[in-house]
């Protein structure tokens, strides 16, 4: 099934174009795929009419006799080689086709700012930086204190950017996951514990492997991929079912392990926890209707910025430029929370707007409740808490003697209001 609507394609190519260009893309692309689609339609259309003459040609040799048979068997053969000609050409135009549509990411929203990386918009700034009457430690250096991370024996295990959560680091991690897990319980999600190995169509219908497949890794033996996100099997969960939303959206929360390559990221955070290969992850994924996916999306960055306010970090969110956006998302908001010691904001949640993108490649529907047939979902997704807020935590709720105050709402599920070093 088509990556992109190729209705719109037909009908609104500028649109595509323009996102193309917001995007810092191509935008050619558009141009040859109309032409590939053109000649796949004319390719069918001779195939079609020429396989309705072989069919109809049949008939006719049945009844013919003498020269007028022979004629039309020459024709029939004639026919034959014309007929598995038209036809290798619409495979070839159909293989093209798909080659180009799958170049191209969701097609942006209007509002969405244009530009790469650094051309994002700050929409919002919740909190004030911590002011400290002493020298900060940095995560690594609070965590190493509390035996709360082993990176050291991390990388010898399995190499660099791998690193082991102990004693109290397992047990912050735990909590923070488990208070995710009961804040989306309590807004109507359904937890689940997915599959972090998927199959390749599966890694591909979610939109991994188109420009980023070198950031995954794979599985040769097996043609399975580790998935970064239970986004990915969220995604593919209900692929060629049609969906009952009339009652609203269906809302899932994955806790799952995740998997990062980290490629091109060579010397970027190679202290600590903050860009590492595994860690866990609870996300948010929606399946609604067209219609409600902008309120949708709103409604996941709230639950996002709930979940902030609980941890008890200064945070900003940002509208991520076209360019920085990924294939599947036709928009982004992150929530970047304050880290003290690098005197910046860092990421520590994304929600996406994958519109249509997600759900038309696994064939996901419902039934049109505006007319008859049915029609393709919409899908989102948004972090409700990973292994990398542990840094925030711990960097803005550090006391002078190397402690560090446990958030209020963490300390049912950790059990301590304080952890010291040891």
């Amino acid at each position: 099934m088509p990556v992109i609507d190729t209705k719109l394609l037909r009908e609104d190519p500028e649109r595509v174009r323009a996102s193309q260009r917001a995007r810092g893309e191509d935008e050619g692309i558009v141009d040859e795929i109309l032409a590939a689609e053109q000649a796949r339609r004319s390719s069918l259309t001779e195939f079609e009419r020429l396989r309705a003459e072989q069919k109809s040609m049949g008939k006719q040799v049945a009844q013919a006799r003498g020269e007028d048979r022979q004629a039309l068997l020459a024709r029939t053969r004639d026919l034959a080689a014309d007929v598995k000609r038209l036809q290798g050409e619409a495979d070839a135009a159909q293989d093209r086709f798909d080659a180009l549509v799958r170049r191209i990411g969701n097609v942006v929203e209007p509002e969405v700012p244009v530009g790469g990386e650094d051309d994002y918009v700050v929409l919002e700034t919740v909190g004030t930086p911590p002011e400290f009457d002493f020298e900060p430690r940095d995560h690594l250096a609070l965590a190493e204190a509390l035996r709360a991370v082993d990176m050291e024996r991390g990388a010898k295990v399995s190499g660099s950017r791998f690193y082991f959560l102990t004693g109290v680091g397992a047990r912050l991690e735990l909590a923070l996951l488990h208070l995710a897990v009961a804040q989306a319980v309590e807004h109507g999600f359904t937890p689940m514990i997915t599959p972090t190995l998927v199959k390749s169509e599966v890694m591909a219908g979610a939109g991994f492997l188109d420009a980023h497949a070198d950031e995954v890794y794979r599985v040769e033996a097996d043609d399975l991929y580790l998935t970064g996100t239970s986004e990915v099997a969220l995604a593919g969960y209900h692929a060629d079912e049609i969906l009952d939303l009339s009652q609203g959206p269906m809302r899932y929360a994955g806790w799952s392990a995740c998997y990062r390559r980290e490629a091109g990221s060579y010397g970027k955070d190679t202290r600590g926890i903050i860009r590492v290969h595994q860690f866990h992850k609870v996300e948010m994924f929606t399946y609604c209707r067209v219609e409600d996916a902008a309120t949708e999306h709103q409604r996941l960055l709230g639950w996002e910025k709930e979940m902030l306010g609980k941890v008890e970090v200064p945070y900003r969110v940002i509208d991520t430029a076209a360019g920085d956006l990924g294939g599947p998302a036709a928009r982004k908001f992150d929530c970047e929370a304050w880290v003290p010691t690098q005197g910046r904001y860092r990421e520590l949640t994304s929600t996406s707007n994958c519109t249509t993108f997600q759900a038309r490649r696994f064939g996901i529907r419902e039934r049109d409740p505006h007319g008859s047939g049915t029609r393709t979902v919409a899908t989102l997704n948004g972090t409700l808490a990973t292994t990398r807020w542990i840094v925030a935590i711990l960097e803005n709720h550090q006391q002078a003697d190397g402690s560090v105050v446990v958030p209020a709402a963490l300390r049912p599920y950790l059990g301590l209001e304080v952890l010291r070093p040891e």
